[in-house]
């Protein structure tokens, strides 16, 4: 027979579980938009930078290595700021459905070995 306080008690865990799970959600996203915020940043001062250095430029040889400077400087900080941006979104994923495991694994049968 299944009693009142066992029902209690099965809404209090989810509760906490899910109250858990977004705060890590919480977490997560500001460390998430924090990182695309430096790296909007840094790409501004770069491009900022970029222009200068080309304004200041005499010979289209000169224009042209500023260009592919910038270029390759501005494709490494991309990949690494990507793969950043991206181990963050794992990361978040991860520890917010942690807390959620123990609830699946109430209700998911195992398989026998």
């Amino acid at each position: 027979m299944i009693k009142v306080q066992d029902i209690q008690q099965y809404g209090k865990e989810h509760m906490e579980t899910v109250a858990a799970s977004a705060a890590t959600m919480q977490t997560g996203i500001q460390a998430i938009a924090s990182a695309y915020g430096d790296y909007t940043k840094k790409s501004f001062e770069d491009t900022k930078s970029f222009v200068e250095k080309l304004s200041g430029v005499k010979s289209l040889d000169k224009a042209i290595e500023v260009q592919t400077e910038f270029a390759k400087s501005a494709y490494e900080t991309f990949v690494a700021e990507s793969q950043k941006i991206s181990a963050l979104y794992t990361d978040l994923a991860k520890q917010t459905f942690k807390p959620l495991e123990g609830v699946i694994a109430k209700f998911t049968p195992t398989a026998a070995v």
